[in-house]
């Protein structure tokens, strides 16, 4: 082994036993940008296609336009669930008096009132099972999980809502061409063909 591979060789952080926290989630260096926090354990994430990154800024545009200022519409930001999950949905809607800054880096669970998930395939079981549960359970009302259609390759937005009883969602619909829901507001936004967006 020459002294060159040695040295770009990569350390990859060892977990403790019990898991990662929150705190460590923060103040591990050299972390990739958007490191998730599921259980205790890191999840790095995969190189983004441009349908996700289409559809999400498609969501964030509708949404600022469709809300009022009591809320916030944020992009890739960290939740803070509980002490070892620290999921960072693609988009969520925050009350507006819970956003404390320019340096911010995180919300709780308390203050988000609508997590999205756009799913990629390498994050289908996550977003699909993992994620809704613990949204569900940390009491945030809504989820979004926007899919991409086998068909015609366009957003499929399947809308849920919280039992607080059960502490789970309900799926409320399925939609195409354009969202239309009333929580956390009402909320429109059209669904322009993905391929079509600059």
């Amino acid at each position: 082994m020459t002294a060159e591979s040695v040295e770009h060789r990569r350390h990859w952080p060892v977990p403790p036993v019990d898991g990662y926290t929150v705190n460590d989630l923060f103040t591990l260096p050299d972390l990739p940008p958007h490191t998730e926090l599921i259980d205790g354990s890191l999840v790095f994430v995969s190189p983004q296609r441009r349908f996700h990154y289409l559809v999400i800024d498609l969501l964030v545009n509708g949404l600022r336009n469709s809300l009022g200022p009591e809320f916030s519409v944020e992009r890739e930001m960290t939740v803070i669930l509980d002490e070892r999950n620290g999921p960072e949905p693609d988009v969520s809607v925050v009350r507006a008096d819970a956003v404390s800054g320019l340096d911010q880096t995180s919300f709780h669970a308390k203050d988000v009132l609508l997590a999205v998930e756009v799913v990629s395939p390498e994050s289908a079981a996550r977003d699909r099972m993992t994620k809704p549960h613990k949204y569900a359970v940390a009491g945030i009302p809504n989820y979004w999980r926007v899919e991409q259609e086998a068909t015609t390759g366009q957003p499929l937005v399947h809308v849920y809502e919280l039992d607080p009883v059960t502490r789970s969602y309900l799926h409320m619909s399925q939609q195409r061409d354009r969202i239309k829901a009333d929580k956390p507001c009402p909320i429109a936004i059209e669904l322009t063909p993905v391929e079509r967006r600059p």
